[in-house]
């Protein structure tokens, strides 16, 4: 395994089976990628991929993610989104992709790969700000969602902002502050105000340098309060990048925690 935690990133992964489009958009689009080995239907898992919302980072980050979640036996989506710095990125885009794309590929994965796919919402993974986009979409249209796996995921986004994450990253996807646009910080925001109905589970490494682990740790405090049905799991010796890596220590705990989302297991 490479001493660099970024490897993950650019490392060699089997190519997708096919992309749909849930969207007219070049980027409203997903890799599909059939399940490893013969078995029923099982839910889709759809990777929402990080990168601070920015367009320098594309779904290609999470190849070898998307292809051990194959290999666990799962119908694979690899949602792609418009990104901050690109025509329709940032506010409201990048979120309508996120909640368009998590509605519309169930049934756009069903027909593409007939039989893997059972026909109940999906499950999200989404890492850093692909598991804020997972969680906003689970908040904002939970009849869309079966569970959520979040992996070291932007929570508070006002926090975000005042933290400065890299350098200007929230900035540029609600155009501008809290103060300026506390509308956009309400509605992007995953804070919830109510028990959410959806299983989720968020992991962090508390050697995280991109997203500070404090944050799911109040998130998750948060949300228990109000009955949500939200664990923590925090890994010691993890920094932000071994959650989506297949060959780190964290992954068996990474498996671990995504096979306690489903009942098929």
């Amino acid at each position: 395994m490479s001493l660099d935690p970024r490897a993950v990133l650019t490392r060699p992964a089997p190519e997708p089976d096919l992309t749909v489009s849930y969207g007219e958009h070049p980027d409203q689009i997903a890799d599909l990628r059939r399940p490893l080995g013969e078995g029923p239907p099982r839910p889709l898992v759809i990777v929402v991929h990080g990168g601070f919302w920015r367009v320098e980072y594309d779904r290609r980050h999470t190849d070898a993610l998307a292809d051990a979640l194959a290999r666990l036996g799962f119908p694979v989506a690899q949602l792609e989104y418009r990104r901050t710095g690109q025509p329709g990125g940032g506010w409201p885009g990048t979120l309508m992709d996120a909640r368009a794309g998590v509605a519309a590929l169930p049934e756009l994965a069903a027909e593409a790969l007939p039989g893997r796919v059972a026909p109940v919402p999906p499950i999200l993974v989404g890492h850093s700000a692909g598991g804020h986009l997972a969680l906003h979409t689970a908040i904002r249209s939970p009849q869309t969602v079966g569970g959520v796996l979040a992996l070291a995921p932007v929570t508070d986004l006002a926090e975000a902002y005042r933290l400065d994450l890299d350098s200007g990253a929230v900035a540029a996807l609600l155009g501008g502050g809290p103060a300026d646009f506390p509308e956009r910080y309400e509605v992007a925001d995953p804070r919830i105000t109510a028990p959410l109905p959806i299983r989720t589970v968020v992991i962090h490494g508390t050697l995280d340098q991109q997203v500070p682990v404090e944050m799911s740790r109040k998130y998750v405090a948060a949300a228990q309060a109000l009955g949500a049905e939200m664990h923590l799991v925090e890994l010691p010796e993890c920094e932000h990048f071994g959650l989506i890596d297949p060959l780190s220590p964290a992954w068996p705990q990474v498996t671990a925690a995504f096979r306690s989302l489903h009942t098929d297991h």
